[in-house]
């Protein structure tokens, strides 16, 4: 009877093992959905559109599009979220020109057709190339732009490159806040390799904060981007009846005039 017990215990602890040791050897590919290519040429997106190529510090091309405004009073580095690839940010894109401003669109490692795999680290070289890239280029203020993810993305950026200013839609705590919401079943907290410490990291930005969420986020718990902006000491645009990956938290007019608004 014992050795029956011992047997089914040393199953059990056998499953668990295998279940937790695949979560934490795939576990990026449940974090970052990336789209691949091919995508259209940047002037066939919008007018003036060209396409560029972002050398990262560890050697990776990234291909990426860059929109110049005339007369652009600042230009906006766009970090996309885990999923997608730049062309699903080009209406975002075309709102934002309209207004005045640069915009560049950045897909990163594995995004987009790019090489590489993404991770916290990667992602982080990644848009350094970006910023370096509108620092030569644009010739204006820069304004970070992350969205979900992407907001953990520019925030740590920000916090060795000072942007004119900083907006942030939809930002989450840390990526284990969200994923324990997700997979409650599960020690998220141990098994993320990834962290994204967006609170925290938010708390040592100089530059102005804009936060933008949807107060019916059911990925992003509105609750947690109000964390983010009180540390950050950030101007709030809440949007009624909004969830992650509706338009309006996309390319809507509430978003567009946070950006546009951003702008010192």
């Amino acid at each position: 009877m014992r050795a029956k017990v011992l047997i089914r215990l040393a199953v059990a602890v056998t499953i668990v093992g295998v279940v937790f040791g695949g979560v934490f050897a795939f576990q990026r590919k449940l974090i970052y959905l990336p789209t691949g290519g091919p995508l259209p040429a940047a002037a066939g997106v919008l007018p003036g559109g060209r396409d560029v190529t972002l050398t990262t510090s560890d050697g990776l091309n990234l291909a990426s599009w860059y929109f110049p405004a005339p007369g652009a009073k600042a230009a906006v580095l766009v970090a996309p979220g885990n999923a997608g690839n730049r062309s699903f940010r080009a209406p975002l894109a075309r709102a934002l020109t309209g207004r005045g401003l640069s915009v560049l669109l950045l897909d990163y490692r594995g995004y987009g057709g790019n090489p590489g795999e993404p991770s916290e680290e990667g992602l982080a070289l990644d848009v350094r190339a970006a910023r370096d890239f509108l620092a030569r280029e644009a010739g204006t203020p820069l304004v970070y732009f992350g969205e979900s993810l992407g907001s953990a993305v520019v925030t740590e950026l920000a916090t060795e490159h000072p942007p004119s200013a900083l907006v942030l839609r939809s930002p989450f705590t840390d990526l284990a806040a969200v994923g324990q919401r997700h997979y409650p079943f599960l020690p998220v907290r141990w098994l993320l390799r990834d962290e994204f410490p967006t609170r925290d990291t938010v708390a040592r930005v100089k530059s102005p904060v804009t936060v933008v969420y949807g107060a019916a986020d059911s990925i992003v718990p509105a609750g947690q981007s109000r964390e983010v902006a009180k540390a950050a000491g950030a101007r709030v645009v809440e949007i009624p009846g909004a969830d992650h990956n509706d338009l309006v938290l996309s390319e809507g007019p509430e978003l567009v005039d946070a950006i546009v608004g951003a702008v010192r």
